[in-house]
């Protein structure tokens, strides 16, 4: 099988007024929906999409870290959309019990 070319998206991040949720659009134009594979930690994301000769492929490192779990994801006439909350500071604190 012949290699495709790699060809990085155009891509668009932004953090809502709160600053409670980071969205990232790509316009990755021809794909079909079932042959995006987007793949996110807390603090990045790897976005591969092939389309014909060509590959659309990133990854992308956050400012801070996010609920990767609570991502969620769009695609329609060639603009994958997401959504993913910041993950809230104190979520993985531990208790401490006051004797």
């Amino acid at each position: 099988m012949e290699e495709r070319m790699k060809v990085s998206p155009d891509v668009c991040s932004w953090v809502d007024t709160e600053h409670t949720k980071l969205f990232i659009e790509a316009v990755i134009p021809g794909v079909k929906k079932e042959d995006i594979h987007l793949k996110m930690h807390e603090d990045s994301m790897y976005l591969d999409a092939p389309r014909d000769e060509i590959e659309y492929t990133s990854t992308m490192a956050f400012c801070c870290p996010v609920n990767d779990k609570a991502a969620k994801a769009h695609y329609e006439n060639g603009l994958l959309r997401i959504e993913v909350p910041f993950k809230d500071p104190m979520e993985d604190a531990t208790s401490v019990s006051i004797n």
